[in-house]
């Protein structure tokens, strides 16, 4: 039996001031695996090196890390994202989130908008028989 989840998506930028393995590290301890990012190198706009890290699971290792990052999400953070779970989702159905990149380094989890660590998760569309906003929150443990 397959779980709920098909995939999770986890990417980020690291600029040439930030430090990579500390980042790689960061993201690991909130998917609770081992990750090794697919890393794209860029230029910034005065030349300064950025890189795209992508982390991409699928099946049960997905699953798993949709699981370890809900369980590490403070319960203020959850209750938000569950309230408004709308605002979170697309029209297929994938959640996004958008965690603080330089708390998650410290080993904190809150919500951002600026330079974060974005997490998309798509379900298993089949088993989104009630409605996405429903199917999420009861994965999240809300009502």
């Amino acid at each position: 039996m397959k779980g709920p989840i098909q995939s999770v998506e986890v990417t980020y930028l690291v600029h040439a001031t930030e430090d990579p393995k500390n980042l790689e590290a960061a993201v690991a301890r909130l998917l609770g695996v081992a990750v090794e990012p697919e890393v794209e190198e860029l230029e910034g706009h005065f030349g300064n090196r950025i890189s795209k890290s992508r982390v991409h699971l699928t099946g049960e290792e997905a699953a798993r890390a949709f699981r370890s990052t809900v369980e590490r999400l403070p319960p203020a953070v959850k209750k938000e994202i569950i309230s408004d779970l709308g605002s979170y989702l697309d029209e297929h159905s994938a959640l996004f989130l958008r965690f603080n990149k330089q708390l998650l380094v410290s080993g904190s989890l809150a919500l951002a908008s600026g330079d974060p660590v974005r997490m998309k998760v798509k379900p298993r569309i089949f088993l989104v028989k009630g409605g996405a906003p429903q199917f999420f929150s009861q994965l999240m443990g809300g009502t």
